[in-house]
């Protein structure tokens, strides 16, 4: 199954690939490449493949290329496949030629860009398969690397996944300390109310069942549903009534989401998408 993302998500934002490419690669050379200047010849060219290791869904091809363009602005960079397509073990992701001072010196920062986004889109799939048939969207949290957000969470979107906020003036969302600090429920609604624009909706995480009504009550538009299993989900889910989005999040492993979605409730959001995504092993090989 191949998933396309929305016209409006396949790109990302040139300007912010080439800072972090720029980043990562001042990072990684830092004053040259002792290796590959002393054994490689300036002018000596070279060609391979960014090769799958193993099957999973691929993300990170922009940053690839953009990598290896940074130091040779010539290279030829042919991609086989699309981020948000799934690649078996062994299967060529991209053909690339050029310098080869330039290939060896890139080819980390490529390859950890893209061995790291390819993790994330993979286990979003996991997840998007595994609660497949319910109404609920697997979507991702802020606990992501810093300086990598916009990237991971364009992963997620690569996996068939959704974003949750971006940041924290992407959206109102009450947790736990918020509400022991303002005094309670209401009154954190309410402050949030007078202080936020129209245009903001406010989530309010509850873990407890009368918790609530007053959420409701309070005029919240989404109930974040902390840490209850999936028994104490659908009774959240029929208190609820469809007058607020119900999204669960905590504890919410690959074996259980099927049963989170099956609560009925709208939304699952999973921090280990972006927190805890184990890498997919890509490769570059040289022609020989």
């Amino acid at each position: 199954m191949v998933f396309r993302a929305p016209e409006d998500f396949v790109n990302l934002p040139g300007y912010l690939v080439r800072e972090a490419v720029v980043r990562a690669l001042a990072e990684d050379i830092g004053r040259g490449d002792i290796t590959t200047d002393a054994l490689i010849d300036e002018s000596a060219m070279a060609s391979g493949s960014l090769v799958a290791r193993e099957a999973g869904i691929i993300a990170g091809l922009d940053l690839a290329e953009a990598a290896f363009r940074a130091l040779d602005c010539d290279v030829k960079f042919e991609a086989v496949v699309v981020d948000g397509q799934a690649v078996g073990r062994g299967d060529a992701i991209a053909r690339i030629s050029g310098r080869a001072r330039a290939l060896l010196s890139a080819e980390r920062v490529a390859l950890n860009f893209m061995t790291h986004l390819s993790g994330i889109a993979t286990l979003t799939r996991r997840y998007v398969d595994a609660a497949a048939g319910r109404k609920a969207r697997i979507v991702d949290t802020r606990k992501t690397l810093p300086g990598l957000r916009v990237f991971e969470k364009y992963a997620v979107r690569m996996g068939g996944g959704a974003n949750h906020r971006f940041a924290l003036d992407d959206g109102a969302m009450i947790k736990d300390n918020h509400v022991v600090a303002a005094g309670g429920i209401a009154p954190a609604v309410r402050r949030l109310k007078n202080a936020a624009g129209h245009m903001v909706k406010i989530c309010c995480e509850v873990d407890r069942l009368d918790q609530i009504e007053e959420a409701l009550g309070a005029g919240v538009d989404v109930v974040l549903l902390d840490n209850m299993d999936p028994s104490m989900l659908a009774d959240a889910v029929r208190m609820i009534a469809g007058r607020a989005i119900a999204e669960a999040s905590g504890g919410v492993s690959i074996e259980l989401v099927a049963a989170i979605a099956a609560s009925g409730v709208d939304v699952i959001s999973v921090g280990r998408l972006t927190h805890s995504a184990p890498s997919l092993d890509i490769a570059l090989d040289f022609d020989v």
